[in-house]
């Protein structure tokens, strides 16, 4: 795969069309109901054993008939058999993040009518990388990070960017932020992830001669990119959005107890 770069001007290259979509594909389900907590008091290797089973869904293809320097599309995914409508948002979620013009809306909305689109439009040395993988999992809640790649013929780079998806197993239904934050809670979360976000650059000193030229260069911005872990809730950044692009997709870990009053009680384990 060529090398996935995205500039700073597109930070928020496709978060922004793959939300509605989540909402929209999940808005018949039944809300959350009051009960046990959706992260159990238990290690990481106890609750990821449990949960919705995971099925691969992978391939790879070449635009057919094509010889020599042929578009590619690589398929690794997961589909989530006897739950329809999870396998349904993850195939349309990656395919909305192919989709970076803001101005016009997507010819596709699935996998498949992406690829009979790509074959159609690509260049010769067009390369796309839609990939679903598991994050978390436990009886009650699914974690799915979806990452689509991207590279068009005559680019300097590629484009990547990723998306974490909360799903209730019961309810059938995606947890945004909004849903994960207690009432009025949103100001104390930026804080909690900014004080986070300060012992994470503390951790890289490193890897950053000028601590002040630094912050100036890539300077501390909220996200609404969280996943569910029984260590905490975890926020992951696009490429370029809060560091260089040689740090990759930076990953910032806020723990249980450092939001306490921040998260709604059943999405904090018990005793955190």
């Amino acid at each position: 795969m060529h090398t996935l770069q995205r500039t700073r001007s597109s930070r928020s290259w496709h978060l922004g069309l793959v939300l509605p979509l989540v909402l929209a594909l999940s808005a018949c389900a039944s809300g959350p109901q009051d009960g046990a907590p959706l992260i159990p008091a238990e290690t990481a290797e106890t609750t990821a054993a449990d949960g919705l089973f995971a099925q691969p869904v992978k391939w790879s293809a070449k635009r057919p008939g094509c010889t020599g320097e042929c578009p590619k599309l690589v398929l690794d995914s997961l589909a989530f058999p006897g739950h329809p409508q999870l396998t349904t948002l993850v195939d349309h979620a990656l395919a909305a993040m192919t989709w970076l013009d803001t101005q016009r809306q997507a010819p596709y909305s699935t996998v498949q009518a992406y690829q009979e689109y790509f074959w159609k439009t690509a260049g010769p040395r067009d390369e796309t990388d839609l990939i679903a993988k598991l994050r978390y999992r436990n009886t009650r809640l699914t974690v799915v990070e979806l990452i689509a790649g991207q590279y068009r013929t005559g680019m300097a780079h590629g484009m990547t960017g990723t998306q974490l998806i909360n799903w209730d197993n019961q309810s059938n239904q995606v947890l945004t932020i909004d849903q994960l934050l207690a009432p009025g809670a949103r100001p104390a979360f930026d804080t909690a992830l900014k004080q986070a976000h300060s012992r994470w650059l503390q951790a890289h000193q490193d890897a950053v001669q000028d601590m002040d030229s630094f912050a100036r260069m890539w300077p501390f911005v909220s996200s609404d990119n969280v996943g569910l872990t029984d260590q905490g809730l975890l926020v992951k950044y696009q490429p370029y959005e809060i560091a260089p692009y040689a740090w990759g997709q930076p990953e910032i870990m806020i723990s249980y107890p450092q939001l306490r009053g921040i998260l709604k009680s059943r999405y904090l384990p018990p005793g955190s």
